[in-house]
């Protein structure tokens, strides 16, 4: 997958990111399947991190990007950025079947649990390419100041609000928003130096 790697192309990738959303809009499927292609990687990345199973991390990219072909429309390039909507939707998604999970686990009776756990195997190709996805990400976390990697844990692999965070690290709200975005910033840039 070829993505931008120095600055200056960097920049020209939001543009282009957004141009493809436009298209998306407009019914054109090809441009789904480019941002799959320029996208997918970190959407699987994020989606594995938060849920720890590749079969539930595909699903919701798959999730991601149906979402993404519906409401293109709706996109607004004046609030975030092609990668940062796909990687809300994954947050939004991966939390939701994570909370499903739980749920469920705590309705299925224990014969019924087993079974689950011994159908959902993996083979080791896709062990092996979601570990190699999450290791690219805690690569790109180890770059993160301490105070913005923790923000950033408790809101997307844990599944908190910037309210109850604020609460748990004694922090104001505005001051765990900017760690979270400065961050996020920093995590896009380094992920994407590594490609």
């Amino acid at each position: 997958m070829d993505r931008p790697t120095s600055p200056d192309a960097r920049q020209e990738s939001a543009p282009a990111d957004a141009a493809i959303v436009r298209r998306l809009a407009g019914g054109d499927r090809t441009a789904l399947a480019e941002l799959y292609d320029r996208h997918g990687d970190i959407v699987y990345s994020l989606a594995c991190r938060i849920l720890g199973s590749t079969s539930d991390a595909e699903d919701v990219v798959q999730d991601v990007f149906t979402q993404a072909w519906r409401q293109a429309d709706r996109y607004d390039a004046g609030r975030a950025s092609p990668a940062a909507w796909l990687l809300n939707m994954t947050r939004t998604r991966a939390i939701d079947r994570l909370r499903a999970n739980r749920t469920r686990q705590r309705v299925t009776p224990d014969e019924e649990r087993v079974a689950l756990a011994a159908d959902s195997t993996d083979d080791q190709e896709q062990r092996a390419i979601g570990a190699q996805r999450a290791g690219r990400v805690r690569a790109a976390l180890g770059v993160l100041a301490q105070a913005q990697r923790q923000a950033i844990e408790l809101s997307y692999f844990s599944g908190l609000t910037h309210t109850e965070i604020a609460q748990q690290l004694g922090e104001p709200l505005g001051t765990v928003k900017t760690r979270i975005r400065t961050g996020l910033l920093k995590l896009r840039d380094a992920l994407m130096g590594q490609t």
